[in-house]
């Protein structure tokens, strides 16, 4: 791998903010780009696309050779960069889709947590993202995780995840209402494209979590 990439993988690592924090606050502060090099930032303007990030970061993720902590700040670029819709778009033909959705069920709740967050993002206000997700069977697990996770934080972005990918997008609702619990299930048909049809099933998804989303 090229030095300069090295060097800028290296810094990213090294000044990003802890994905502890819950908040998904597109303002929210970044690291600034102080103390890297003319070298790593020449690297950076005519070295990897967002595609190689993507693909780099996801690897870093499933690498058994990279640490925790280490697989939390390529998540968490990885889900910077999936704001881009351009980018989100690209999971698909990226092959990324598949490895995202098996971070579901990783061991780490923060792994768990991160894969949610990204899912969530990939699939806001964008169909093209919101098929993929059921395609991939994304639902049924985000289910599983949203009412059954052990973690707190875990709940919230699965919950997140499904908001986002139901919304206008009438397939996945009726898929993740067949696999919820029979109590949590609308008395009568839920419109997607309406926000309090849809809110009223997703208030009753978060008090049965036992929490409110963030």
């Amino acid at each position: 791998m090229d030095p300069g990439l090295n060097q800028l993988l290296k810094w990213s690592i090294e000044n990003s903010e802890t994905t502890q924090n819950d908040s998904t606050d597109p303002k929210a502060e970044r690291p600034s780009g102080n103390g890297l090099n003319k070298e790593a930032i020449r690297s950076l303007m005519g070295g990897p696309s967002d595609a190689d990030l993507m693909k780099l970061s996801m690897a870093a993720v499933q690498s058994p050779d990279v640490s925790l902590d280490d697989k939390l700040v390529a998540f968490d670029n990885f889900e910077q960069l999936i704001e881009i819709v351009d980018n989100a778009n690209n999971l698909e033909s990226l092959a990324l889709w598949t490895p995202l959705v098996t971070e579901l069920s990783n061991a780490e709740a923060g792994i768990r947590r991160m894969a949610a967050w990204c899912i969530g993002t990939a699939v806001q206000n964008n169909v093209k993202t919101q098929e993929r997700a059921l395609a991939v069977d994304a639902l049924p697990l985000l289910v599983q995780l949203a009412l059954g996770d052990p973690n707190d934080q875990v709940r919230r972005k699965a919950i997140y995840a499904l908001s986002s990918a139901i919304r206008n997008y009438p397939p996945a609702l009726q898929v993740m209402v067949q696999h919820l619990p029979k109590d949590l299930r609308p008395g009568g048909a839920v419109n997607a494209g309406d926000m309090d049809d849809v809110d009223k099933v997703m208030d009753g998804i978060k008090q049965a979590s036992g929490g409110t989303v963030h």
